[in-house]
């Protein structure tokens, strides 16, 4: 069965959102990407707003950091308004501490944070920058991904096929300053964009007793 997509009004009301942080902040320098510790690795998962996914895998034990960007397009140097169009989606690379969590774990609790059935986009955003997609770089993660896929089809935890691409992993860019940590720096506009979106909602509904486990 297809899953019916929030209905307009929740479209407005999430699309204002956007449209209000961007006005305030427009012009924002992109963040420079931090070295990486010691120890510690990193994994790209794209599953529609990048301020949702951010939020979610900072709940997860041994996320060290995480940060909201661009990839998955042709060119270099993508912003929040050129990105779109140049075919790059909106994705969060998450630096986590593999003594704490591996990557499977990290693959599970993304596939259960978003709406993996759905090719058009994720919730209320549509358009191929709002696909999801997980990025590997190495046979292993590769290899791990698949058989995560593979064990949710065997068990039919889904009422449709999972069409979340796995994809190669292209450069990260990470996105302007106003973009990361949203939902902590702006609380109240990311409830109302993720209420409004029907985010959890749908993910509920997808899942079952499964959703955000």
């Amino acid at each position: 069965m297809k899953l019916t997509h929030p209905l307009p009004l929740s479209l407005i009301a999430g699309s204002l959102a956007v449209i209000t942080s961007f006005v305030m902040h427009a012009g924002a320098q992109d963040r420079p990407a931090p070295a990486l510790s010691a120890g510690l690795e990193t994994a790209i998962f794209a599953g529609g707003c990048f301020w949702c996914v951010e939020a979610d895998f900072d709940k997860l034990d041994g996320v060290v950091e995480t940060i909201s960007g661009y990839t998955g397009g042709a060119t270099v140097n993508p912003t929040y308004k050129t990105h779109s169009r140049q075919g790059h989606l909106e994705a969060v690379k998450v630096t986590y501490d593999p003594a704490k969590v591996d990557y499977a774990t990290l693959v599970s609790y993304f596939v259960r944070h978003i709406d993996p059935t759905d090719a058009g986009g994720q919730f209320c955003d549509r358009g191929n920058s709002y696909t999801s997609a997980i990025f590997v770089n190495s046979a292993a993660e590769r290899a791990a991904v698949d058989a995560e896929f593979s064990e949710i089809e065997a068990n039919n935890h889904l009422p449709a096929p999972i069409v979340t691409a796995v994809r190669d992993e292209t450069p990260f860019y990470a996105a302007e300053r106003y973009h990361q940590d949203y939902y902590l720096k702006n609380a109240t506009r990311y409830r109302f964009y993720r209420n409004g979106c029907g985010r959890d909602r749908q993910i509920d509904a997808v899942w079952g007793a499964e959703a955000h486990s």
